[in-house]
């Protein structure tokens, strides 16, 4: 078995690579979502190590001096950060040519051949799709040529795409990650607004059946069949969990809808409420009251839910599949039972004009959830609106991510300046926090807590300097304009 390094890069001071990589930009407030895609894989290869670099504060040279010895490493990497990691591996691999190196991540599944060109004389190797299993043969000596689901560079130059790796079905067959999080993370160094800390995150499941044409990971990995560990297989490993990190405060389901199954759900939530643990999860605003009232009454504190827009037309355009009508009986039924919601916007969606905007922004304010992230409209490759895009002629000369981590709007629609979406964000912010019911929410959050007050005072500086970076990106822009 080779000595094998998994690596998370270093990045842009404020990284967060959260909601599964969908958003590899720096968020309003800093955040740090688990290395679950990485630590799977790790947890296959006897004797690895993963190293984590954004919330440890690595630097490159951190990292160079904990890669001595190993023989193989495996870096993630994404659209936005992919100069970045190649400029890592390329340190990696000028201090040691004799290290095999290989990069994972929905941006090499989609180009895996544009990638290895990009990273000729630095990458050996880009695997595809599911890489678990990939990774485990590579690092069990395995030739290149003979490991399915990469694409390689052949001693020739040239490069050659070996076929395609089943995807795994059984998922109750990969091992825990609990002791690659015990080993080689540090729980505490990972936090996200909404939830609890120190909080701890775990798949029980790949896929989703949703067809949103944002969504990265069901478009390039994951796949639209959602396949699942059991509930007894999660049952046990919560279980375990609390008995390895008592510490933690709370348990985040990241699967992209955690909810899907809903008899899968309720049985997971009753098994969980044996174990008294608070928990969240991701969920689509189409659960019904009945599902609900079963997870809250077994300890689920907060559902992560997509909500978009506040136009069904909008909704529509991205195949959501959940309108307007129905998110708001769903915010009612868990408004009703105390389940809190943190519900996810995206501004510049197909469809968009300053109209739906505001309605968004009203809708927001309507449904009132107990927070709310607001991002721009990523057209990642691979997913269909980067395909609608490049078909209707939006995309313009723009990464989707700013050098210093701030994402940018790379599309351009008839009739909406970019600019009025970038800026939108701000506004969306501004007129839903700054609001008497929200104030209130936090200021008693604060009074009740003193954790609570410490954590909410250092991500409102956060926010406030976020804001600022961002205006100065919008001047600039004016100016250049």
């Amino acid at each position: 078995m080779k000595k094998t390094l998994f690596l998370n890069p270093p990045s842009f001071e404020g990284f967060d690579g959260g909601a599964g990589s969908r958003y590899q930009a720096r968020r309003e407030v800093r955040s740090f979502w688990y290395p679950t895609w990485l630590a799977q894989p790790a947890a296959c290869v006897p004797g690895s190590k993963l190293v984590d670099a954004p919330p440890d504060d690595l630097t490159a040279d951190d990292v160079v001096r904990l890669a001595r010895g190993y023989e193989l490493c495996v870096l993630y990497t994404s659209t936005p950060s992919l100069a970045n990691d190649l400029a890592i591996a390329e340190t990696l691999k000028r201090c040691d040519p004799a290290l095999q190196v290989g990069m994972v991540g929905a941006h090499t599944a989609v180009l895996p051949g544009e990638t290895l060109e990009q990273g000729r004389g630095v990458l050996d190797f880009v695997a595809r799709k599911e890489f678990d299993y990939t990774i485990r043969d590579i690092a069990e000596g395995k030739p290149l040529a003979e490991v399915a689901g990469i694409s390689y560079l052949a001693e020739d130059g040239a490069i050659v795409h070996n076929a395609e790796r089943p995807i795994i079905h059984d998922m109750d067959t990969l091992p825990s990650v609990l002791d690659v999080y015990g080993r080689d993370l540090i729980v505490e160094n990972y936090a996200i607004g909404y939830l609890q800390h120190p909080y701890l995150s775990l798949y029980t499941g790949r896929g989703c059946p949703a067809q949103c044409t944002f969504c990265l990971w069901p478009q390039t990995i994951g796949g639209h069949n959602y396949r699942t560990r059991s509930p007894e297989s999660v049952f046990e490993e919560i279980r375990r969990a609390r008995q390895m990190f008592p510490q933690v405060k709370e348990f985040f389901f990241d699967d992209d809808t955690f909810t899907a199954d809903r008899p899968r759900t309720e049985a997971i939530a009753k098994l969980l409420g044996t174990l008294g643990v608070t928990w969240s999860c991701n969920s689509r605003a189409n659960v019904p009251y009945e599902t609900l009232k079963v997870m809250k009454d077994n300890g689920l504190r907060l559902l992560l839910t997509g909500l978009e827009s506040g136009n069904d037309r909008v909704l529509r355009n991205i195949k959501k599949g959940v309108m307007l009508e129905r998110a708001r009986r769903y915010m009612r039924d868990c408004r009703k039972l105390g389940i809190l919601v943190h519900g996810t916007f995206i501004l510049g969606l197909p469809g968009e004009t300053r109209q739906t905007i505001r309605e968004t922004i009203d809708f927001a304010k309507e449904v009132d959830p107990y927070s709310i992230q607001v991002s721009l409209a990523a057209p990642y490759p691979g997913t269909e609106l980067y395909d609608q895009a490049v078909a209707q002629n939006w995309l313009v000369p723009a990464d989707l991510v700013m050098i210093d981590g701030v994402q940018d709007f790379p599309l351009q629609y008839p009739g909406l300046d970019r600019k009025e979406v970038f800026d939108a964000v701000e506004r969306f912010y501004n007129e839903f926090y700054f609001r008497p019911r929200p104030i209130l929410r936090m200021l008693r959050e604060m009074a009740r807590d003193p954790q609570q007050r410490r954590r909410r005072l250092e991500e409102g500086r956060d926010f406030f300097r976020f804001m600022r970076r961002r205006k100065k990106h919008s001047a600039a822009r004016e100016a250049t304009a």
